[in-house]
């Protein structure tokens, strides 16, 4: 196999077995089905292997690698096969999920994603409001505003179920 001009082998291998369960638990919480998210892990690696970016530390690998993730999801939802056959008329026959998603993941995931995704950052993940900003690329204000809006979007959901 040849390898990258930018990063050996070596190096992108480690990367990859840093990183390839956080970015595959970010994919899937745009994409929600195995082959899907595994579809969208390979092309983030992909584009790892062709960018230029000198990685100051593990953690800015790490964001890099969640933003570029997420941005592929959103991409992938542009297309125009994905607004001819919509993700919620296919079938999940026979997924088999490498974790497993509890009620409150549940709901977590059917939050619009720009709720979504910082929620997910920062009570799944551990990161900070300032990383999640960082990693998103939006004002920390946006960010904590986007997370007491998606807490409160979870608590109406959870207090409904109680009912």
């Amino acid at each position: 196999m040849k390898g990258s001009l930018l990063r050996t082998n070596e190096e992108l291998a480690k990367i990859y077995d840093r990183h390839v369960k956080t970015v595959y638990r970010v994919c899937f919480t745009y994409m929600k089905n195995q082959a899907d998210t595994e579809d969208m892990v390979q092309n983030t690696f992909l584009r790892l292997m062709s960018d230029k970016t000198v990685f100051q530390n593990e953690e800015h690998e790490k964001a890099w690698l969640i933003r570029t993730a997420t941005n592929l999801c959103k991409d992938h939802f542009k297309h125009w096969w994905s607004k001819t056959v919509g993700i919620d008329h296919v079938a999940d026959i026979g997924v088999d999920q490498n974790f497993t998603i509890d009620g409150n993941l549940e709901k977590v995931l059917a939050l619009p994603p720009k709720y979504k995704t910082p929620i997910y950052l920062y009570y799944y993940e551990g990161y900070s409001t300032v990383e999640i900003a960082q990693i998103l690329k939006k004002n920390q204000s946006t960010v904590r505003s986007w997370l007491h809006k998606g807490r409160n979007l979870l608590r109406m959901e959870m207090e409904g179920d109680l009912e």
